[in-house]
């Protein structure tokens, strides 16, 4: 794995305060956000490098990591209980003839054997290392979420094949087990890590499960009342019944029309219809004769 200077993609100093990296990651984040630059790959590339350089800088115990250990950050515990533990082996050993300490030079040979492959410890059990964990983000619409699906991701040239299941939430991260770092024998595979965004390409508001429409009813039928017809966000058509005499802003629940729940098959949030009504505009000599009729009467 090859080092990435994340206070370089940041533009920022390594002296940089959390207030001056959480300024620098929202700057940088706005200018290469893939709703301000589509199909732009270049773009898309530098956004995800933001967003790492973030989640690591952004966080204390992380930053030192990396400030300490660079490209192997992720292994800093293993590293200390290593280093630990040869700092034992050289007390133990160190008064016995023909024994000489190691050098730093020897340790850090020592230290990238370790993560290439494992190494012993004095009890012989084989301790077993991870490999790094992959990162990647998968852009998708709100209509792509309405069923399970299947799609085939790239990454780092491979092809993985998976389900998406449907009703997933945006920002929602999951986990693929063993398809991070590939690491040689005796040692662990790392994960991938997939982040969903979840782009709302409907009039649908949404608030995890369930959906908000505002929608126009006209004067009339608000005061009369009668019949209407609504399409859900999975295209279907759904007839609703309007009270006579039904105020502004008053809100219908459609219970089971809002999106699937994740992972919860058969099951669905609502749908929240919220009537506008509208004044009717431009009106003839007629009606507004027949308005002040009505209002005399009241």
């Amino acid at each position: 794995m090859d080092y990435i200077n994340y206070y370089k993609i940041l533009g920022i100093d390594k002296k940089a305060s959390e207030k001056e990296i959480k300024k620098a990651y929202r700057k940088l984040a706005r200018k290469y956000h893939p709703d301000v630059n589509p199909e732009n790959k270049e773009a898309e590339k530098k956004f995800k490098e933001i967003n790492e350089a973030n989640e690591v800088l952004s966080n204390s115990e992380n930053r030192k990591k990396y400030d300490q250990y660079g490209k192997d950050w992720k292994h800093a515990e293993e590293f200390e209980k290593a280093k630990q533990q040869q700092h034992y082996q050289q007390q133990a050993y160190g008064g016995q003839q023909g024994y000489s300490s190691h050098s730093q030079e020897d340790f850090s040979d020592f230290f990238s054997s370790m993560f290439g492959g494992g190494f012993q410890q004095q009890s012989g059990r084989s301790k077993r290392f991870k490999g790094n964990d992959f990162h990647a983000e998968l852009q998708l619409s709100i209509t792509d979420i309405l069923k399970s699906e299947k799609h085939t991701l790239t990454v780092n040239g491979k092809k993985i094949r998976l389900t998406i299941p449907a009703g997933i939430e945006n920002g929602q991260v999951i986990k693929i087990k063993g398809h991070g770092e590939k690491v040689g024998k005796g040692g662990v595979n790392g994960d991938l890590y997939i982040k969903f965004n979840i782009t709302n390409n409907t009039k649908f508001k949404r608030d995890k499960n369930n959906l908000y429409l505002n929608l126009d009813l006209d004067l009339y039928k608000a005061i009369l009342g009668g019949e209407i017809v609504i399409t859900t966000i999975d295209g279907k058509k759904v007839k609703l019944k309007v009270k006579p005499e039904t105020q502004n802003n008053t809100k219908v629940k459609l219970k089971g029309k809002g999106l699937p729940l994740y992972k919860k098959s058969g099951y669905f949030g609502d749908l929240f219809v919220t009537y506008q009504i509208k004044i009717p505009k431009k009106l003839t000599t007629k009606e507004k004769e027949l308005f002040t009729e009505l209002s005399k009467l009241r």
